[in-house]
């Protein structure tokens, strides 16, 4: 009875032991990612406050990413074309503290001087029913077929997930921010690999209603760190516990 004893100890003591490194690699982990979280937010807003550049030259898309480029400001002359444009459901966003509530981001193909063309989110349309008519009607006053300065951020494109709803080819309405795909369906030609999620200028009516972006990434990890190390605390309790019993128990055999 004793060696069975002893067996039963070694064996709940590896598996206290794993759980205890476990919940302790993962709650410093967690520290890690938090620090790691705070210097990413610090880049990006960064970036978001930064004067705006000129758009970068064509010959150096190819080797812009969102990792090193996303959310830089830009500002460039480009005409709005009267080409099809494509509507993205939006229900809110943490971006602008402005929006917060269901409609579309307006987006639409726009000539740059050199003749490329890239896809331009020209702002939020309140659209609770995700109407073609009344994101018709706001994007129209912006096709002047003239050249206008656009202020805005460099941003890449979002591939649909596995649970993201189906696009509605009738009423061009995406769920999720792939512009290559827009260009793609609606025969914008060869757009470049970002958009512009466009700042200003606002139009005369408001709508659609470009913005400034503020970045507010989740902050989280510490709440995380701490249930980690609550629960390796909780193993070493419970194991000096199950050990007193056991001790109790041998003393007895």
């Amino acid at each position: 009875m004793a060696d069975q004893i002893k067996r039963r100890t070694s064996g709940f003591a590896v598996f206290a032991v794993v759980m205890l490194a476990l919940f302790v690699g993962l709650g410093i982990w967690q520290l890690q990612r938090r620090v790691e979280t705070h210097a990413l937010n610090a880049v990006l807003n960064e970036r978001l406050a930064a004067a705006p550049m000129p758009l970068p030259d064509p010959s150096q898309w190819h080797a812009l990413t969102a990792e090193r480029d996303e959310f830089r400001r830009v500002s460039f002359s480009a005409t709005y074309e009267s080409r099809l444009d494509a509507m993205v459901y939006s229900s809110g966003t943490g971006m602008r503290d402005d929006i917060s509530v269901p409609g579309t981001w307006a987006f639409l193909p726009a000539r740059l001087p050199n003749g490329e063309t890239l896809a331009v989110n020209a702002g939020f349309v309140p659209n609770t029913t995700q109407d073609r008519g009344r994101q018709d009607s706001a994007v129209a006053q912006l096709i002047t077929n003239k050249p206008v300065m656009l202020t805005g951020y460099l941003r890449f494109p979002v591939s649909a997930g596995w649970f993201a709803p189906d696009v509605e080819r009738a009423k061009r309405l995406w769920f999720t921010r792939d512009h290559l795909a827009m260009a793609q369906a609606l025969g914008w030609d060869r757009v470049a690999p970002f958009y512009i999620d466009l700042e200003a200028p606002v139009p005369p009516g408001g709508i659609p209603k470009p913005g400034p972006l503020q970045v507010h990434l989740p902050d989280d990890q510490l709440k995380f760190a701490i249930t980690c190390f609550s629960l390796a605390g909780l193993v070493l309790i419970a194991f000096a516990v199950w050990l007193r019993r056991r001790r109790g128990i041998e003393g007895m055999a």
